[in-house]
């Protein structure tokens, strides 16, 4: 089996969706046959006991020079190709520059399959805007949707063309029903953890010792972008009704996010004031590879997505839940579908979302309560063991080698 695997995407990226691809990747190339439904699928045959995978992304300016092995922290397992594109992001005109630059991308990635791949090899993308061009190949076509398109009806020919689609939630499968795609062809597959990265030795006093955090405070803990949707405005509000041993600490978000949040700067969210903040410090993006030992070192863990949008409400599976489970810490997060798909009251304490008050009062339940907050901590990482790449891996190789056809 061979996989190409389409992203029109900035990689290596400081974004969580760069994590989630090179995982995937990694997942795929090291999958190990057999899996019985290839073995009973007269549609698919395997020829051998490796998946090649080759990842096909765009070349654009970028800030970080590694590689993705070497950021990620992967095994060279899979092919990269980067390949043309009329990037005109970085002067300026994000709006005009993003649509030239994935129609010369699209264009470039449909040539290079068209002479490339084989009528059997599978060519999975992220970029729906790609899979347009794609869907003029005779080819196996799926599309792995993040969220739900503003216009759905632009791309019917595109859902018409596909092979399968796989969404991150159900509430995502739910709103492709809407628009005509039959459930069959639709598999849910949620975000995933690498449990080894999160299973550090140290201790919670080592970790505050080599982060340089205060030892005797309690430590409230978010990780991620800064997006309104993901809910920090609420935490900012929230940390006004701690105590001054309780700290809240962001790690996360591009230098522009961060300084959007500060109180000195002109484009400070609306609402929030300087004495907002004294007890919240704004750390900033950190690699990956730091993330496990900043979540040990928290007394709590934060997920304060926002009901206001749909993509934070009923569509996203976020990276950052799968990872605070698999630390072994007590969750805090919002009582939301998208959520609810993965936590339940037995993993989470779970709060009304976009309600400062009934978040303080969820993080204080957990600080104060030793017992709740172990026994919450401890299921959300028994729940975790069900939620790795590999897992994931196999079950999309499954669909994918179900709904393949030899053309």
């Amino acid at each position: 089996m061979r996989i190409f695997y389409i992203a029109n995407a900035r990689i290596p990226t400081e974004k969580a969706h760069g994590i989630q691809i090179a995982q995937m990747l990694k997942a795929f190339a090291n999958f190990q046959f057999p899996i019985s439904n290839f073995q009973t699928n007269s549609k698919f045959k395997i020829s051998n006991s490796k998946i090649e995978v080759e990842l096909i992304i765009p070349r654009r300016f970028n800030k970080i020079k590694e590689d993705i092995f070497d950021y990620y922290g992967i095994e060279k397992v899979f092919k990269v190709t980067k390949l043309p594109c009329l990037d005109l992001i970085p002067l300026g005109i994000p709006k005009i520059g993003f649509w030239i630059q994935a129609v010369s991308f699209g264009f470039a990635a449909a040539v290079y399959l068209l002479i490339k791949s084989k009528p059997e090899d599978i060519i999975y993308s992220r970029d729906e805007f790609s899979l347009w061009f794609f869907s003029f190949l005779r080819r196996n076509l799926f599309w792995e949707a993040h969220t739900f398109p503003g216009s759905p009806q632009k791309y019917q020919r595109i859902l018409k063309k596909i092979n399968g689609l796989v969404a991150i939630s159900h509430g995502l499968k739910k709103s492709f029903q809407t628009v005509g795609m039959a459930e069959e062809k639709i598999l849910v597959a949620p975000d995933a953890v690498d449990l080894a990265r999160f299973a550090i030795s140290e201790s919670l006093q080592e970790c505050r010792k080599k982060l340089g955090l205060p030892q005797d405070k309690k430590i409230v803990l978010y990780t991620g972008h800064l997006y309104g949707w993901k809910g920090v405005d609420t935490l900012i509000q929230a940390s006004k009704l701690f105590n001054e041993d309780t700290l809240v600490y962001l790690v996360g978000g591009t230098e522009e996010d961060v300084a959007s949040y500060k109180p000195s700067s002109r484009a400070q969210v609306e609402g929030l004031k300087a004495e907002s903040y004294k007890l919240v410090t704004f750390v900033g993006h950190k690699p990956h590879k730091e993330i496990p030992f900043w979540l040990k070192a928290a007394d709590v863990l934060v997920l304060p997505n926002s009901a206001k949008e749909k993509i934070s409400a009923v569509y996203t599976s976020p990276l950052k839940l799968f990872e605070y489970m698999a630390a072994g810490k007590p969750i805090v997060a919002s009582d939301l579908p998208a959520l609810r798909e993965i936590l339940n009251e037995n993993a989470a304490v779970l709060v009304e979302p976009d309600n400062p008050e009934a978040l303080a009062k969820g993080i204080e339940k957990v600080l104060k309560d030793s017992v709740l907050a172990k026994k919450i901590a401890q299921n959300a990482a028994e729940e975790a063991k069900n939620c790795t790449w590999e897992k994931r891996a196999q079950n999309i190789l499954t669909f994918l080698s179900n709904k393949a056809i030899i053309k």
